[in-house]
């Protein structure tokens, strides 16, 4: 004669799990954090039952009702899991019993936990990806706001961490709003190929009960089901794609967190953080850090890893579920964390920083960056760009050699180097006249960069259209 368990698997068990392995298959408390997930998951499962005869119009009035208060009691503090909760499943299977008697049993008919898991995670990112997706843009607008105080502001453009060439300092923080604009991009591209409910698919072969899962997709907000049960359970590239994404982000966030440490140093000295998003030193009184820079660069590592911690869990997992997927949702939840943790101060920083326009001028010329000017005009007159090449590195050469700048060569000196270097070459050795001169598309010219911040603007509110139009379950 079988046994009463509240544990969802032990019915052909004589006894119990021991402790050590109790132990280690409870999982972590933070998991708990998918209960309204599952619940919503369980609320359109308990329509299919009805659907499908399992439950009456009544009975499953009645369950949507527990489940409903179920949640409310959770999100007011006044349920919580006990130790002897396996999972979030075990968790709400209890309470639905203590509330339903034999009625809430009835609702793991037709599903199992491998079904359940896929589909709260998935439903947890399809939430998420949003809420993320409006705090990047919350960076981007920030980028946005200060690039457009700064569209005739010049500093140096730089290649291998050396000056390069000028340009404007709205067109190098747009650089980095466009790298986030993609970020967002693919969280789009990613949620249409997750847009796809797991559920119906059961332990792996499908259900013999729930056979409608077109109609529990659509309560979910899912595009559709999807094709293969033994891919929905065992499936997880779309985590690892997620988690993909979070560490691109986290990169190019650090990208910017290490522009922002070299800018507001002394060294640079082109930008000033506000006080409230940068702290001091415990020994030096002086010291001005941009703690939120490093904090953040240093975040991208933990995204990297959650990344790649996945990635060898499902190396070379056979079909179809393994319980080794439960490690999916470690790297998922503090992935979302921390990125929840550093836009939003990533975003107060950018938008509160005083930029000192003068020194990023003084600096622009510095390095001979207007070289590339005097090789274009000798090229636009029929120098072969190869010579050209040779004539400027001999007149950056000769200015070094007699301490000048290039606008200061005389007649003479131009003329020693070549012929072809007549006086009229210093009307293009000005940063008004190089920034002017990279007028084509996706250049620096402030008119092009008046219409990349226009274009950008509308990209911006596309995306955010789309965090707004989700149908899908949100907390």
């Amino acid at each position: 004669m079988s046994q009463t368990t509240d544990r969802l698997w032990g019915a052909r068990f004589k006894s119990g799990p021991s402790e050590a392995l109790a132990a280690l298959s409870r999982c972590p408390e933070r998991y708990f954090r998918l209960t309204p997930y599952d619940l919503a998951g369980s609320k359109a499962h308990a329509r299919e039952l009805q659907r499908a005869g399992l439950l009456s119009e009544q009975e499953t009035l009645t369950m949507l009702d527990a489940l409903e208060r179920i949640g409310a009691d959770y999100r007011a503090g006044s349920i919580a899991p006990t130790l002897d909760d396996e999972d979030v499943h075990t968790f709400i299977e209890r309470l639905l019993t203590e509330r339903l008697g034999a009625l809430g049993g009835k609702l793991r008919a037709g599903r199992s936990r491998n079904d359940q898991t896929a589909n709260d995670l998935r439903l947890f990112l399809r939430d998420h990806v949003r809420t993320l997706a409006v705090e990047v843009l919350g960076l981007q607008q920030a980028l946005v706001d200060q690039a457009e105080q700064h569209v005739q502001s010049i500093c140096p453009g730089f290649t291998h961490l050396q000056q390069a060439q000028p340009i404007v300092f709205a067109h190098h923080l747009l650089a980095h709003a466009q790298s986030m604009l993609r970020d967002v991009q693919r969280l789009v591209d990613w949620d249409a190929r997750t847009s796809l409910s797991p559920l119906g698919a059961a332990a792996m072969a499908g259900s013999a009960i729930a056979r409608l899962p077109q109609q529990s997709a659509k309560e979910m907000g899912y595009s559709g089901v999807c094709e293969n049960s033994i891919d929905a359970v065992a499936s997880r590239d779309h985590v690892a794609e997620f988690l993909f994404i979070a560490s691109m982000l986290g990169i190019n966030i650090s990208r910017l967190a290490e522009e922002f440490c070299l800018w507001s140093s002394r060294q640079f000295r082109w930008v000033e953080l506000d006080d409230a998003y940068a702290t001091g030193s415990s020994i030096m009184p002086q010291k001005k850090n941009p703690d939120i820079a490093e904090l953040a660069r240093g975040k991208a590592g933990r995204l990297i890893g959650n990344l790649t911690g996945l990635l060898s869990t499902l190396k070379s997992l056979p079909l179809s579920y393994n319980r080794d997927l439960s490690e999916d949702k470690h790297g998922v939840l503090d992935s979302v964390d921390t990125l929840l943790l550093v836009l939003p101060a990533m975003a107060g920083m950018v938008a509160t920083m005083k930029v000192d326009i003068e020194e990023l001028r003084r600096q622009a010329p510095m390095g001979f960056t207007l070289a590339t000017e005097v090789a274009d005009w000798l090229a636009v007159r029929g120098v072969p760009f190869k010579e050209a090449h040779e004539i400027t590195g001999a007149l950056v050469q000769a200015c070094e050699k007699h301490g000048i700048e290039l606008w200061d060569a005389s007649a003479a000196l131009l003329a020693e180097i070549d012929p072809r270097l007549t006086p009229e070459v210093r009307e293009s050795l000005t940063l008004e006249a190089a920034i002017a001169a990279r007028s084509g598309w996706g250049g620096t010219a402030p008119q092009q960069v008046r219409e990349q911040i226009g274009r950008l603007k509308t990209a911006l509110a596309a995306q955010q259209r789309w965090t707004e139009d989700y149908q899908g379950f949100r907390l």
